[in-house]
């Protein structure tokens, strides 16, 4: 099943559904444009998640296990729900 990426993983044939891009001197048809729209659209969420985890500090400068940063993001993400 592909996963919904930005146009950095174009390179990833099958494993990545990444968005159309626009050549230099030609614009997207209308239907390429549509997709991705939608595209973007599935992807919002996503990155708006990870935009409000980035704002939290804690995640910038931590220097600590997997195990333990885990249960921090559970944390922060039970008070961003909380908003």
């Amino acid at each position: 099943m592909p996963a919904l990426a930005d146009k950095a993983y174009a390179g990833a044939d099958g494993t990545f559904q990444v968005p159309f891009k626009r050549h230099l001197g030609r614009a997207l048809t209308p239907q390429q444009e549509n997709v991705n729209r939608a595209h973007a659209r599935l992807r919002f969420p996503v990155e708006r998640a990870f935009a409000r985890l980035k704002a939290w500090r804690i995640f910038r400068t931590a220097r600590i296990s997997p195990n333990r940063l885990t249960s921090i993001v559970k944390a922060v993400l039970t008070l961003e729900r909380q908003r």
